[in-house]
């Protein structure tokens, strides 16, 4: 019998994570096909990957960049849209099996919230979505009965490490982080690092926003809140390791107190493999772990959460629950631009967050349309500073 190929979306398909689930699908033929294309201002890059792959339908947010879209794919059978409300509705096409969320920050939630509502497996890359509305994204799974299959290598680890464990108790979930460019340095060092720094990740090649979170450790504060949404862990049940070799991508304690890490190396076509192939695991070349030649062995080291506020902000954030973490992104999302623009300095992105979050109106329990609105009411405010 023919195999039947599952059909995927990959929004955000010129980034880093959707360039790779590209490369993914490419290697498996047989296994995969490509139904759905966006992204934000990349038209060029956009029109070649649906010229390779030919998806039925391509989606670009920027307005000004669909003509040129539409001009570069005029002689292909392939749709052609255009705008963020686009991008949200072609996730209910029928003929989608996983939606591959790898959106940029906050732009990722409306689609994939839409996405649930619709059947669509969900293979998350964008960590802001149960960021700002995790609560109300893990509800409608459980109503929808959605998988939400983690890339991220840490949540991919801890979910790896959780297969097969049934109902067995988590005692704590133990995340690991490189430490950025960054590790080791003081305040002093940090009052003038410039973005060109920042921008130098010693294990990991990501995009501009992910690789600034990971200088300022705001992206594993990101990824505590999401842990404990995608794992139903209270926040103070993840401890953070700062593990600079990257080759440890989470892991798991139970209640007896074994613990089980998942390893490889840091290539992240590892992670998006195993959420769009789940459960089955699909052979590949990827370079794999040489133990007897790691020059440092595998370390361990507690973060340091007063010269990286941004860390504390956000395990603060989890704690206040309500729209606080929704407010906390969008203020970093706000004083990353600012940083990369270099219009402050990088310890300044935590003042310009923390006074966010003590300015904006704080809700206990807020739906998808007081999210929204907090989203806005916070980005507002964090420009204004």
């Amino acid at each position: 019998m023919e195999k039947v190929k599952r059909r995927i979306a990959v929004l955000g398909s010129t980034g880093s994570i959707g360039t790779q689930t590209l490369d993914v699908i490419r290697r498996n033929p047989d296994i995969f096909s490509v139904e759905i294309l966006s992204a934000g201002k990349n038209w060029e890059l956009l029109a070649q990957q649906a010229i390779e792959f030919q998806p039925d339908t391509v989606v670009i947010a920027d307005e000004s960049c669909y003509q040129n879209l539409k001009n570069a794919l005029e002689n292909y059978p392939i749709k052609v849209f255009v705008g963020a409300k686009a991008i949200e509705q072609v996730v209910e096409y029928d003929t989608i099996d996983i939606v591959v969320a790898a959106m940029v920050g906050y732009s990722g939630l409306l689609p994939t919230v839409n996405a649930i509502r619709h059947k669509k497996a969900i293979a998350l890359a964008n960590k802001e979505t149960l960021v700002a509305a995790g609560k109300i994204v893990m509800t409608e799974a459980q109503i929808n009965n959605v998988p939400i299959l983690p890339v991220d290598s840490e949540h991919s680890a801890i979910f790896q490490c959780l297969v097969g464990e049934g109902y067995n108790k988590i005692e704590k979930i133990l995340l690991t982080a490189s430490g950025g460019p960054f590790r080791g340095k003081d305040r002093t060092f940090l009052q003038t690092v410039k973005k060109e720094q920042a921008l130098k990740h010693p294990n990991w090649n990501m995009g501009a926003k992910v690789t600034i979170d990971s200088a300022s450790l705001m992206n594993k504060g990101l990824e505590t809140i999401e842990a404990m949404h995608l794992f139903n862990v209270p926040v103070d049940k993840i401890e953070v390791l700062v593990h600079p070799q990257s080759i440890i991508h989470s892991g798991v304690q139970f209640e007896d107190g074994a613990v089980k890490f998942q390893l490889g190396m840091p290539d992240m076509r590892l992670p998006i493999q195993f959420a769009i192939g789940f459960p089955q695991r699909l052979k590949s070349d990827y370079q794999r772990v040489d133990f007897f030649s790691l020059p440092q062995g595998l370390t361990f080291e507690k973060p340091d959460l007063e010269v990286f506020k941004n860390l504390s902000l956000a395990i603060y954030s989890a704690k206040k629950g309500g729209n606080m973490p929704c407010i906390m992104n969008a203020a970093n999302e706000v004083a990353v631009k600012k940083f990369l623009k270099d219009e402050i300095g990088f310890l300044q992105m935590s003042d310009l967050i923390e006074k966010t979050m003590q300015k904006t109106y704080f809700i206990e329990n807020p739906d998808l349309e007081d999210i929204i609105k907090t989203h806005q009411e916070a980005t507002l405010i964090a420009e204004s500073f």
